[in-house]
């Protein structure tokens, strides 16, 4: 197992990426901490994990709020006294709006979660990590920091944000023996994909348009971005920090 006896945290783990990740990272051996800002997801996630024979913590958080992020960590840390993986996957979408009428308050709450809640994660999980000499902090950036499309302004700026974060970590980091990695998917079949499409659900018209840009002609399901996150934190990918990985059928090509 790539992950045998780990301690990983994921954040946004009661649905789509978060979710495939955490059950695909306890399958391959980790006890993982469930971060969720819905409580019922978190549990949820964590009970399919303890059904399949593994370790799990369920923890509501807020990954925008530096308390809620904190305490992820700490709990964490209280229940199995370490912390091998950290995965910054939650994150929020944008309905697609041109730039004028774009609310403040849309800007203000894309950049909360999808960049300030990385940065919280990294300032209570990266220095845990550092003391042990080793530790993989993961990102969900997106293909959106890469190759934006129109209408999406304030999402691609806070995936683009993430990005450059992971350089910068990766190099304060890769002294303590700490990876930095970055993940970029394509569309994927997500709770968010109706909000990025401009729809209210998921639709013929909407999918055939999406997976039209994609040369491998499909999108992402969530497992497709978890086996990538479960290569980058194991030990396979030891070389690997600094990077923006692109799980996205040739997109941004």
């Amino acid at each position: 197992m790539k992950l045998k006896d780990k301690v990983a945290l994921v954040t946004g783990a009661g649905s789509g990426i978060g979710q495939a990740s955490a059950l695909l990272f306890a399958r391959e051996g980790a006890r993982v901490a469930v971060v969720d800002i819905d409580e019922g997801a978190a549990k949820a996630t964590a009970q399919q994990i303890e059904k399949g024979g593994g370790q799990a913590l369920p923890l509501r958080c807020d990954v925008s709020k530096a308390a809620d992020s904190q305490a992820a960590v700490e709990q964490t840390l209280a229940r199995w006294g370490r912390l091998d993986v950290f995965y910054a996957n939650a994150g929020v979408p944008q309905w697609p709006t041109s730039v004028e009428d774009v609310e403040e308050a849309t800007f203000d709450r894309i950049m909360a979660v999808n960049v300030k809640g990385v940065f919280l994660g990294a300032k209570y999980a990266l220095p845990v990590m550092k003391r042990q000499k080793s530790g993989v902090f993961l990102i969900t950036a997106s293909t959106s920091a890469i190759r934006p499309r129109q209408g999406v302004q304030c999402y691609s700026a806070s995936k683009g944000a993430v990005v450059t974060m992971t350089k910068s970590l990766a190099m304060e980091c890769a002294p303590f023996g700490v990876r930095v990695v970055s993940i970029a998917p394509v569309a994927t079949e997500t709770p968010m994909l109706p909000t990025f499409m401009g729809k209210t659900a998921v639709d013929e018209e909407g999918r055939a348009r999406y997976i039209a840009t994609v040369p491998l002609g499909r999108l992402n399901t969530p497992e497709d971005v978890a086996k990538a996150a479960l290569f980058l934190a194991s030990e396979d990918a030891a070389m690997v920090t600094g990077s923006c990985i692109e799980i996205d059928g040739g997109r941004c090509i």
